[in-house]
């Protein structure tokens, strides 16, 4: 997988790492007026919540890569001897499906789940090249290749990488030089359309596109797609910027080495401090279901553990809540949050469907 759109995480990433550190030696730093994160039981009763082990029945382990609702989940799992790679459906009563098997060797697990409706989309790559593939959910037909032409896809590990709307499969890939290739393809199969913008663009909801991928400060542009409306985002020294069409999360470091969030829509208003101190954003959507802004906290026990305290702010009432004190391998995708307890050896997968808050 390309390792493009790595360097504005990889920044925040070590101001994080200074100021974990800095935690673990003196203690975190006294914010003042931080309130105590509220229990997610408390806040959310009725959310939708699941879990579900790290391997299959047969001992194989289960990487999900999207999960449909609370618990039910498609993902990755090879054979116990390494030669077989299969896209397994997880149903919410235990049950399993196999959508699509493959042999292992030049390729790599299959990555940019989507769907819509009863259809799956998703990328293979073999040997280096990528290829688009659809299926559908109840195996009703066979999965079918929807094009091999995809350019040097670029995977930026949102929910966007490949997004579906108007019929067609969209995505992007590099173009020569600092250009940015926006591809897309009938659902049905057909023709791959290309236009080329300069710079190195992202999806965002559709059909809008961000642009700062690999830029030090981030964002600066948000585009519609379909109108080539612009839209100027804030943008500052000392700060890296990340957008969605509704919301934009500035990453900073204040003047003790710790780490500040803010929110503010793209034009500007609506300012508001998300959180401070040894905090860091843990997944690259901003403000998902335009409301939860996912945070993890770096906690002495982290030192220990190498998870963190995940937390979720919300914008509809400027909460936090304390989703699980040491949770590792954090993922998003299509409302439902998931990540891991337990250590390597053993470990469970949680979820949280946010649509059903």
């Amino acid at each position: 997988m390309p390792d493009r759109g790595r360097l504005t995480r990889t920044l925040i990433g070590l101001g994080v790492a200074l100021a974990a550190g800095a935690a673990l030696l003196f203690g975190s730093p006294a914010q003042s007026g931080e309130p105590v994160p509220l229990a997610l039981s408390t806040a959310w009763p009725n959310a939708q919540r699941g879990s579900i082990p790290s391997k299959l029945p047969d001992g194989s382990d289960f990487s999900p890569a999207l999960f449909l609702d609370a618990r039910t989940a498609i993902g990755t799992a090879q054979s116990q001897d390494g030669k077989i790679l299969r896209l397994i459906l997880r149903q919410s009563d235990g049950g399993l499906r196999e959508l699509r098997e493959v042999p292992a060797e030049h390729r790599a697990p299959f990555t940019a789940l989507t769907s819509t409706g009863e259809t799956l989309v998703w990328v293979e790559s073999v040997n280096g090249r990528q290829q688009i593939w659809t299926g559908d959910l109840t195996g009703a037909t066979e999965p079918r290749m929807l094009t091999a032409e995809a350019g040097a896809m670029q995977f930026y590990d949102t929910q966007n990488d490949l997004v579906i709307a108007d019929g067609k499969v969209h995505w992007v890939a590099s173009g020569t030089g600092d250009t940015t290739e926006f591809r897309s393809v009938p659902l049905d199969g057909g023709k791959v359309t290309v236009t080329t913008e300069k710079g190195t663009w992202g999806l965002s909801t559709w059909p809008w596109a961000v642009d700062g991928q690999t830029s030090a400060r981030g964002a600066t542009t948000l585009r519609n797609l379909t109108t080539g409306e612009t839209v100027a985002v804030p943008s500052t020294d000392r700060t890296v910027t990340s957008c969605s069409p509704a919301w934009c999360q500035m990453v900073s470091i204040n003047d003790d080495g710790y780490s500040r969030i803010d929110l503010s829509h793209p034009d500007g208003s609506a300012r508001r401090k998300v959180a401070e101190g040894t905090v860091a954003t843990v997944i690259p959507d901003v403000a998902v279901l335009d409301r939860f802004d996912i945070l993890a906290e770096v906690t002495a026990q982290s030192e220990l553990t190498g998870n963190q305290e995940l937390r979720i702010y919300d914008l509809s009432n400027r909460h936090t809540i304390l989703v699980s004190p040491d949770a590792g391998n954090i993922s998003y995708r299509a409302g439902v949050l998931w990540w891991s307890t337990g250590d390597q050896s053993s470990f469970v997968r949680n979820s949280l469907d946010l649509r059903t808050i």
